[in-house]
């Protein structure tokens, strides 16, 4: 087994909780502004000292409502302000986060409230109230239900008027560094999720230890914006980071008009999953081919591209210099204006962001700094940082993680970032974690002789070929996803005679490309499996994405499906990861009619 142990750069202490950083920022900066909410298309500024108000406010209610220290509160809405007040207004009432995601259903919200025991909830809007109502008889621990967009925050408020201060001091006294902060829900591609139990240990830990090495990005002088659903870990990470290191932090709910969001907040750094740069660059390419400079564009990625290799093999010369100074006039700076025109630097994960990219968006002046982690290990276990980067891979692990791979190529981490165990759950607990408190991920990875992690595939989605030839399907997929027409995709072929996939259009890119090539821009993707144009670009993505693997592992046939995998029909988890196994079951029908001969 190889194994790479790194010591930690700071510690947390016995009675250390993540509301001391509301306390210490409200008395050490109260003017500063901490957050930006927007109202009405404007963007208000909001202090410490203000923030700190209303979640001592927000938590008197609480109280008042009989939330007790250790109570279990469900929190389901979008990415917003309210939510960021309400998870530190639940620590503040020594109670524990449970967030459920606004698109889950009646039957996932059911499992979630029933499971963790909440004991009240708060809701983005009446729909969700609806939804929870109905399940009400399978969650019967559950009491009060306040709505955000009824003005929930002011309710609380108002109903917590006569709490005195000191109750509030009593709550904080009794949480610790050891106390449950958080069950995250795993979003499951199988089975019913399980709770992840993270503590308040857990959070500064990860912070403290791997959040500080973007510190250079994430300090005083930084804002960022924050529009991936606040439910998962990742986001919440940066959320309690973002708070920790005084970064001025924004919210968006609506990805619709994202861009013009950031073009208002300008932020300096993001936090996003591979999908939303692979569209960045996609729709940034289709742009310039629109306008006949897609020769201009083509040429400027490539240069963006070598000229991120060079920084590792020693720099650029004189004339790769040359030309990236032209293109970052002409091309570049374009691109960076376009997310706001400050950010100089994002972190990217969920999936692999794919080694191409990662150089482009480094070429043009936004670093994408790739980490690793799950839930069960709060979000970052490895990541990418200035002092150390390698495009291409998730990064070293954090400082106080130990990374291994077993004999059979999956990872295991070990350190104060893995969570407690599962919710209620002894028997799952015990088969992720060892005696040895190994964590054990289900991911299949390499560590290189500078410690760099590299992340191949997942133990569980390995196909075995009828010959007998293992092959990692991820390779294939992320490398797939990249083509600007592909927006989903699924490699099969378990003891099959050959490899083979499914691929979705992605329906916003469609149009741009039917017009480029003279089609009716009303074309569908049940109008377009077998265009034979469609088909000459889909080849060259799959050629493009068998140069990742020998012969026998590649995509010898693929079919184009009419509709997309999408959390709506089922075959994407929230966090946008493919449920296989409904996969297969929903479209059998179209791989079998891959192998008929």
């Amino acid at each position: 087994m190889r194994e790479l142990s790194v010591p930690p750069t700071a510690t947390v202490g016995p009675d250390d909780a993540l509301t001391d950083m509301v306390a210490a920022n409200a008395a050490e900066h109260p003017d500063a502004v901490g957050l930006r909410v927007q109202r009405g298309g404007h963007w208000e500024d909001v202090t410490y000292a203000a923030f700190a108000r209303q979640v001592a406010g927000v938590a008197k209610g609480l109280v008042a409502a009989g939330v007790q220290p250790g109570d279990r509160v469900g929190l389901l809405a979008k990415t917003r302000y309210e939510w960021t007040v309400l998870d530190f207004a639940i620590w503040t009432a020594g109670a524990v986060v449970v967030p459920v995601y606004e698109t889950s259903s009646a039957d996932q919200i059911a499992w979630i409230l029933s499971d963790s025991g909440a004991r009240a909830l708060v809701v983005e809007t009446a729909e969700h109230a609806a939804a929870v109502d109905s399940v009400r008889a399978e969650a019967p621990e559950l009491g009060s239900v306040w709505v955000i967009e009824d003005g929930a925050l002011d309710t609380l408020t108002a109903a917590g008027a006569d709490v005195p201060d000191g109750e509030l001091t009593a709550r904080r006294a009794t949480l610790t560094s050891a106390s449950l902060a958080t069950l995250i829900y795993t979003s499951g591609t199988t089975g019913r999720p399980k709770g992840c139990e993270l503590t308040h240990a857990n959070f500064l830990f990860e912070i403290r230890n791997g959040i500080s090495l973007l510190r250079d990005h994430l300090n005083a002088d930084a804002s960022l914006l924050l529009f991936i659903p606040l439910a998962h870990v990742l986001a919440r990470v940066l959320e309690i980071g973002a708070m920790q290191n005084r970064v001025v932090l924004g919210h968006t709910p609506d990805v619709k008009d994202l861009l013009g969001d950031l073009g208002r907040f300008q932020p300096t750094f993001l936090l996003a999953v591979p999908r939303v740069f692979e569209k960045v660059y996609n729709s940034a390419k289709a742009s310039a081919d629109e306008s006949g400079r897609g020769r201009i564009f083509d040429r400027a990625a490539q240069v963006a591209v070598d000229w991120s290799r060079a920084q590792d093999t020693g720099g650029p010369g004189l004339l790769l210099r040359a030309q990236h100074a032209l293109f970052d006039r002409l091309v570049y700076g374009k691109l960076r204006a376009a997310i706001g025109g400050r950010c100089e630097g994002a972190i990217s994960g969920g999936a692999p962001l794919g080694e191409r990219l990662g150089h482009f968006f480094r070429g043009i002046g936004v670093t994408v700094f790739e980490g690793y982690g799950l839930t069960e290990t709060t979000a970052a276990a490895a990541v990418n940082h200035d002092a150390a980067i390698r495009i291409g891979t998730v990064g070293r692990p954090l400082p106080g993680v130990d990374a291994a791979i077993a004999d059979d190529g999956e990872v295991l981490l070990r350190g104060g970032v893995v969570m407690r165990g599962y919710w209620r759950n002894e028997e799952a607990t015990r088969e992720a974690i060892d005696a040895e408190r190994w964590f054990h991920t289900g991911d299949i990875g390499e560590l290189d002789a500078q410690g760099f992690l590299r992340i191949t595939g997942r133990k569980k989605e390995i196909l075995v070929t009828a010959g007998g030839k293992n092959v990692a399907p991820a390779v294939l997929e992320d490398r797939l996803r990249a083509h600007r027409l592909v927006s989903q995709c699924i490699v099969v072929g378990d003891q099959r005679p050959f490899i083979a996939a499914l691929v979705t259009l992605d329906v916003e890119a469609l149009p741009a490309w039917l017009k480029s090539t003279g089609k009716d821009e009303s074309l569908t993707p049940e109008q377009l499996r077998d265009d034979p144009e469609l088909r000459a670009e889909l080849d060259a993505a799959v050629a493009e994405a068998n140069k990742a693997v020998s012969h026998a592992e590649a995509i010898k046939k693929y079919r184009v499906l009419s509709v997309d995998f999408t959390e709506e029909n089922g075959t994407l988890t929230p966090s946008l990861k493919l449920k296989r196994g409904v996969v297969m079951k929903e479209f059998g029908d179209e791989v079998e009619a891959l192998y008929a001969r």
